[in-house]
């Protein structure tokens, strides 16, 4: 079946099941998406979500976990082409005209995506909002409070602005599950929350599971927390389902090398190196405009052989786990994943020399006794209360804490993006501070090239044309960009290559101090771990020190070797980041602790 996804055609069969069973709530069977510019987003993907389950999508960034859940919702973007089919609780939405898709995602289905403030309205208050969903003011109230709204009757008149970042995430979740959907789809729900918000969210998820027997589809990046709530996983990779069970099988005893490449990347919370260079993925993932016609992992696997760049591999049962996997050569390579995921596939680079101990005595940034109040019509709030730190030249200190504890006003003061409101602010020698913002797409210029970018940046030092272009090829060349990047938009770059170009544009003038604010928390495991070894780079080759926030915990031990942990715009903690994580002395720090998802712990 080959249709557009605004074929004024409407589906009335209804979707086939066998005699005697229960019928999934959504079920996709080898279906292919094509959107506009030649782009082969799902190539054969089969998967079936049953009542009551949590389906866990991981994979890297354009893997197309985001487009599997809006096809099943029959939000494919306008142009785009279907082969096979999706199921939503008996409606064909590939096929289906644009009204039954409305009806069947009305009924059936509800939604929960990364930032609420882009699906929230911010003209109408929360109560207005959640009522389009629920069908009276009673029903209106009690999905707030089954999501844990507090005082969702005096606080209906509230709009988003007036909320904190959890509870606007609440709010959606009431909204997705106000009419008793079938399934929801939860495209990247906690990425941008604190540990203590994404624990708390995750409880609340499968707690509605378990009361109201909804699916759930939930795509993440973060192998924990897939393994925290889903019942299976699916691990995406260009447009396939490289391997499928259940977490603790799958991540246990991964049988695809790309899951493993994946595991081999994550970040540790304790062991391992935290000088040297992390393990990554080889290589990129496929052009989706110019896809190999074998296994799409063949070019980046080092256990490629001819027969693997033959034709597509099918999901077929796992040598290692009861779930599936997509490769050829699974039951040969067994023994060698088993022997250790980073070993066998070689991904740890040679350990390289440590960065250079920070200049005893020299500072690159100094807060004293800093204080920030931020004053409106109707409140003042205290962001910011008495902080003093330090940052060597050449060091890094990592801010961690729950949102709105204060970091990222520290952050902005120190880069004098915001001014202190007492105390005082001290740099030292060197190029003005930079900034690397979470969401590096927009902060850079949509209608300028990547070169054009980095030029606007390097005329400030007065070089003629021939050097800057010079200075321009040797940064992207630095960060591991291309040349043919330097012609391209923002638009037409991944998540990872705007975060590399972000981080080109700040040190192409070398900076004394870099601030970072979360920049690695919307990238999957490999980028993150790409991004960390490009600033470990930056203070062992150039002496760049940095100031990095962060919520999460192992991030801030791969950056930094000291942390600071804030609480109500104060410092409550602060020491060596190993002995700050190992032995930690606030209560603060311990609630932080013990909420990062684990692996391990989820399977105890």
């Amino acid at each position: 079946m080959q249709t557009d996804a605004n074929d004024p055609r409407s589906v009335t069969a209804a979707e086939p099941a066998t005699e005697g069973a229960s019928r999934p709530v959504a079920t996709v069977r080898g279906l292919h998406l094509r959107l506009p510019g030649g782009v082969h987003a799902l190539r054969g993907v089969d998967l079936e979500i049953e009542a009551g389950e949590i389906v866990g999508l991981v994979g890297e960034s354009g893997s197309g976990k985001t487009m599997l859940g809006l096809s099943l919702l029959g939000l494919a973007p306008a142009g785009a082409r279907f082969e096979g089919e999706a199921w939503l609780a008996g409606t064909e939405m590939t096929a289906a005209d644009s009204e039954a898709r409305r009806l069947a995602r009305r009924e059936h289905a509800g939604a929960v995506f990364q930032d609420p403030m882009t699906s929230l309205n911010p003209t109408m208050k929360i109560g207005t909002q959640v009522g389009e969903a629920a069908a009276s003011r009673e029903a209106v109230v009690e999905a707030l409070e089954q999501v844990g709204f507090p005082e969702p009757e005096r606080r209906l008149g509230q709009y988003p602005h007036e909320l904190s970042g959890g509870l606007r995430q609440r709010v959606m979740i009431a909204m997705a599950i106000a009419r008793r959907p079938a399934l929801v789809l939860l495209d990247e729900p906690t990425t941008a929350l604190d540990v203590t918000l994404q624990r708390t969210t995750l409880k609340l998820l499968r707690g509605l599971r378990d009361e109201l027997g909804v699916a759930m589809l939930f795509i993440t990046h973060d192998l924990a927390v897939a393994a925290e709530i889903a019942d299976r996983v699916a691990v995406l990779y260009a447009g396939r389902v490289a391997e499928l069970g259940v977490p603790s099988a799958v991540f246990r005893h991964p049988s695809h090398p790309y899951t493993a490449g994946l595991l081999a990347s994550r970040l540790a919370l304790a062991g391992g190196d935290r000088d040297g260079e992390l393990a990554t993925l080889g290589g990129e993932p496929p052009d989706p405009r110019r896809l190999p016609p074998g296994c799409p992992f063949e070019p980046r696997c080092p256990f490629s052989r001819e027969v693997c760049s033959l034709g597509l591999p099918a999901l077929v049962p796992s040598p290692r786990h009861p779930g599936l996997d997509a490769c050829v050569r699974a039951a040969e390579i067994a023994p060698e994943l088993e022997a250790g995921a980073a070993r066998a596939l070689a991904l740890a680079p040679p350990p390289v020399s440590s960065a250079p101990e920070p200049a005893p005595g020299v500072a690159a940034l100094e807060l004293r006794h800093v204080e920030k109040t931020f004053r409106s019509r109707r409140h003042e709030q205290r962001a910011v209360s008495d902080v003093s730190l330090t940052v060597p030249e050449g060091g890094a200190l990592a801010l961690v804490g729950e949102s709105g504890c204060g970091k990222t006003t520290i952050l902005r003061i120190a880069v004098a993006l915001e001014r202190a409101g007492g105390g005082a602010v001290e740099l030292g020698p060197g190029g003005r501070p930079q900034m690397v913002f979470q969401d590096a797409g927009s902060s850079l210029t949509p209608w300028m090239t990547v070169r054009q970018l980095l030029d606007e940046r390097v005329r400030t030092e007065g070089l003629g044309a021939a050097e800057r272009s010079r200075r321009i090829d040797e940064t992207l060349a630095w960060v591991g960009l291309s040349q043919e990047v330097a012609t391209m938009r923002p638009s037409r770059l991944s998540g990872g290559q705007r975060q590399r170009v972000a981080l080109a544009r700040a040190v192409i003038v070398p900076p004394a101090l870099l601030a970072c604010d979360e920049p690695t928390s919307a990238l999957d495991v490999s980028l993150a771990a790409v991004v960390i070894n490009l600033l470990r780079r930056l203070r062992r080759e150039l002496g760049v020190a940095l100031l990095f926030v962060t919520h999460d915990l192992a991030v801030a031990r791969a950056v930094a070797e000291e942390i600071a942990v804030m609480s109500a715009g104060r410092i409550v903690e602060r020491g060596e980041t190993d002995r700050v994580l190992r032995e930690p002395q606030s209560e603060e720090t311990r609630r932080l602790l013990e909420a990062v998802p684990s692996m391990e712990r989820t399977w105890r």
